[in-house]
């Protein structure tokens, strides 16, 4: 496991996207559960079960498809500020994902949101990753 849980996360959703998975299941931090729990509440995936196998928690999640053909509801999914290179925004420069259609996860002093609840409550943070 890299040293990135987040990138780990959002590469493993990514992945089963791709492989048109029905579950995946990634390593739960407290980090990696907020973010897929933003997911759930915008509507990208089913739902996420968390569990302990082994001495280690995980998190089991069922990705969403739309109709016969399985096209995934999430088309890119994007780390944006990575631990070589931070990238911050304060609240007049909180980016807009396809004028409001997909979703920018950010690390406030409020903890994870998202952009429409950072432009909301005008503060800036870390722009962890852009999902559409």
């Amino acid at each position: 496991m890299a040293n990135d849980a987040i990138s780990t996360a959002l590469t493993a959703i990514r992945n089963g996207n791709t492989r048109r998975k029905a579950m995946i299941r990634i390593p739960a931090t407290k980090v990696t559960e907020r973010v897929v729990e933003i997911l759930v509440e915008e509507g990208f995936i089913k739902n996420a079960v968390k569990h302990k196998d082994n001495g280690k928690n995980f998190l089991d999640v069922n990705l969403k498809y739309l109709g016969k053909k399985k096209d995934p509801y999430i088309v890119v999914i994007r780390r944006i500020s990575k631990p070589g290179l931070r990238v911050y925004s304060d609240r007049r420069q909180i980016p807009k994902i396809l004028g409001g259609m997909g979703v920018a996860i950010s690390s406030t002093s409020h903890g994870l949101i998202t952009d429409r609840e950072a432009r909301h409550r005008a503060i800036g943070g870390e722009i962890l990753c852009h999902i559409w």
